[in-house]
């Protein structure tokens, strides 16, 4: 039986046993709104459906929240804001910066944090490699391999930062491969609410 993408979405952040603050249910339900609106022309997701897209994406991203600790945050490849967009709605304390090449997905994550006002994050186009500025956390989700994402990104990590991979299935060889001064601190499996896959959450820092 099918269920309001509202309410799927409040079941959902109840299993994640989140508490969220005043003013991101709304928001988290706004931007979904956005990303439906926008999707038929600017192709920003291949999922259609909004329940999907609650369980999929917003729930999905919110499944990382207790991971997320630091002050600053780039989410590298973001697309349509996934996670970042999504931590910055419910850490309104973390500054966000979310990066992509892809300029008709920044011009839709700077209309919808001009539209929902999110005071704390950004949007860049550039190419990951381009970007030079240091961060406590660098996020991505489904971003090529973890040597890749370390490799193109290293620039960005602080010293003592974390980098926060978001991918299905145990990427065993994937971790095997990781350049030389980074190592895996932690591989959480992540319980994402309704979605019967498997959900992993690599925390790599440097040696």
């Amino acid at each position: 039986m099918s269920t309001s993408p509202e309410n799927r979405l409040r079941a959902g952040v109840e299993k994640l046993s989140l508490s969220l603050p005043d003013g991101a249910m709304d928001k988290l339900l706004a931007y979904l709104a956005l990303l439906v609106k926008w999707n038929g022309a600017y192709n920003l997701t291949a999922i259609r459906d909004p329940e999907q897209m609650v369980i999929k994406h917003l729930l999905d991203s919110l499944s990382i929240v207790p991971y997320v600790q630091g002050r600053s945050l780039i989410d590298v490849g973001t697309g349509a804001g996934l996670p970042g967009l999504v931590l910055a709605i419910v850490k309104p304390e973390l500054d966000v910066t979310l990066l992509d090449s892809n300029g008709k997905k920044v011009r839709f994550l700077r209309q919808v944090i001009a539209d929902l006002r999110i005071g704390n994050a950004s949007a860049v186009q550039m190419r990951v490699e381009e970007f030079d500025r240091q961060f406590d956390l660098v996020s991505s989700r489904a971003f090529a391999t973890l040597a890749d994402m370390v490799n193109g990104s290293r620039q960005l990590l602080a010293d003592n930062g974390e980098f926060l991979a978001m991918k299905g299935v145990h990427p065993t060889e994937e971790i095997a491969a990781l350049p030389e001064g980074f190592s895996v601190r932690d591989v959480v499996q992540l319980a994402v609410p309704f979605l019967d896959e498997e959900r992993h959450l690599v925390r790599i820092v440097r040696n």
